[in-house]
């Protein structure tokens, strides 16, 4: 069971780990976020609070898909629409 809890965290990692090459305030600012928030949470040993940071984490992620696809949204509608 805690094996398949540690593939599903560094998943979560890789992935957010990835999301955060666009960043608004930069890669760096946010893989040092990540990396604190990772550390802060690295002697939780219950099963069930590990799934609970998971869920926390794939939330992030569909928050950072979000603000992504806004801002190309955006941007398109700054390319055709004009503000009048």
């Amino acid at each position: 069971m805690a094996s398949s809890l540690r593939h599903e965290v560094l998943n979560l990692y890789k992935n957010l780990l990835y999301l955060g090459r666009e960043y608004p305030k930069g890669a760096d600012y946010f893989r040092s976020r990540l990396k604190a928030a990772f550390l802060k949470n690295k002697d939780v040993k219950d099963p069930e609070k590990i799934k609970q940071l998971i869920a926390r984490g794939e939330f992030v992620i569909k928050e950072l898909e979000a603000l992504y696809f806004l801002r190309k949204y955006r941007a398109m509608k700054q390319r055709y629409y004009s503000d009048d």
